[in-house]
């Protein structure tokens, strides 16, 4: 099964379940003892299920937030002039695929098909990205529905404790057969589904205490391997073509109090509207956050990657980017080499470009000294042998795709930037 019949599958697939496990239970319980719910439990029930109904509906179909075409680098912003180190450190994402300069905490989401503000990760079964926008409705989803299958799975336990002291009893007493298959049904679907949401709520309840991510999670992971090779190596990792990166430790920037944090993730400082399902969403853009000033200002995250660093074919100061001494060209020669120029940043610019992948770790570190850089990279034969270091993989197993992220923008595109947002940046700072 592909992903798209999967997500085609999901949403309705959740809506048959909280269906089932809410309404045919309570039929059931007309049939067995010790009876219906009470007028007390039956309207605690069904509240948890109708704030079920409205927070899925509004996680599901709530836009996830976009990052507008228009917004500008604040690189025009910088005072002085900043060296090459401070260049790298405050580097402005860009992607390409969106073609415009990527916040802070954005990423671009390949099932979504742009940058989305703040994303969590895209989440199969409500057919939508967890972002900055969507992630409240999405985290009382999972508060409700953990809240709701607590209450059935004690009236569960109750009916079958019931039946059970009442074992040898004849059996016209009891249920009838349909009954018991019933109920055996929505006890280990009930337990299977509680166990597997708590888990869910628990870990994006963390996340929301420290303002991480579950992408962001993955990047920390992320440094602290790079970190324990650097030290094995003396502090440094190797970059594209011979490149000496250093790898220091870089502090989460954005947890700014287990307070603070809440407010910000679920858009309010009102206690109240963290629980109300019709509550608004975050009125911020998404599109800058606080920080806790534990690193130098301008430092951004994710923490420079060596593998995540573009190839450096030339350096190049960009005021010196656009001029080009052809004085042997003919005019109508200079025409047809700036065409050619044109369009080769127009078919890099292109949605499907050809990546040189760099083979994962262990390989170019068991090769031997004298081995050429151009090896460290992989041909297009190699591709489905070698994932390359976007393959790899946190704790839990999970790829950056596996939340949802375009790999290739994340690894290789970010730093890259055409020709045409340079010049762009270049009349920036001039009108600055």
């Amino acid at each position: 099964m592909d992903d798209t019949t999967l997500a085609k599958l999901a949403v309705p697939g959740v809506v048959s379940l909280v269906a089932f496990l809410s309404y045919s239970s309570q039929l059931l319980f007309y049939g067995i003892e010790p009876g219906s719910l009470d007028k007390q439990q039956s309207l605690v029930f069904n509240i948890l299920v109708l704030c079920i109904w409205v927070s899925y509906a509004r996680a599901c179909i709530t836009d996830p937030g976009r990052v507008p075409a228009d917004r500008q680098s604040n690189e025009a912003k910088r005072k002085g002039p900043a060296t090459p180190a401070q260049n790298f450190i405050a580097r402005q994402r860009y992607c390409r695929k969106c073609e415009s300069v990527k916040p802070p905490r954005s990423h671009h989401c390949r099932v979504c098909g742009r940058c989305i503000p703040k994303m969590d990760h895209h989440c199969p079964w409500t057919a939508n990205c967890v972002s900055h926008f969507t992630f409240p409705h999405f985290m009382r989803f999972l508060f409700y529905a953990t809240t709701a299958m607590c209450h059935l799975e004690y009236s569960l336990f109750v009916r079958a404790n019931i039946i059970w002291r009442n074992r040898n009893l004849p059996s016209y007493l009891g249920p009838s057969l349909p009954q018991l298959v019933h109920l055996f049904i929505l006890l280990v679907v009930n337990s299977l589904t509680l166990f597997l949401v708590s888990i869910i709520f628990l870990r994006t309840a963390w996340g929301l205490g420290g303002n991480v991510t579950t992408i962001e999670s993955w990047e920390i992971e992320r440094h602290a391997k790079l970190l324990r090779r650097a030290r094995a190596l003396g502090g440094y990792l190797d970059g594209p073509d011979g490149v000496r990166l250093r790898i220091v430790r870089q502090e989460f920037p954005y947890d700014i109090g287990i307070w603070s944090n809440i407010v910000q993730g679920m858009g309010t400082a009102n206690l109240f509207a963290w629980l109300w399902p019709f509550s608004t969403g975050s009125r911020t853009s998404g599109l800058e956050f606080e920080t806790n000033g534990f690193e130098d200002q301008g430092t951004s995250w994710p923490p420079p990657d060596p593998d995540r660093m573009p190839r450096l074919e030339r350096s190049f100061d960009p005021e010196d980017a656009f001029v080009h001494q052809h004085a042997a060209l003919s005019p109508e020669e200079e025409i047809v080499a700036f065409k050619n120029r044109q369009q080769a940043d127009f078919q890099q610019r292109a949605q499907h470009y050809d990546i040189k992948r760099r083979r994962p770790f262990h390989k170019r570190f068991d090769q031997e000294d004298e081995t050429p850089l151009e090896d460290d990279y992989i041909t297009d034969g190699e591709e489905e042998a070698y994932s390359g270091e976007e393959g790899w993989q946190d704790s839990g197993g999970n790829r950056l795709k596996d939340y949802g992220v375009d790999e290739s923008v994340e690894f290789y595109d970010e730093d890259n930037i055409p020709i045409a947002e340079l010049l762009r940046r270049r009349r920036e700072g001039r009108g600055g």
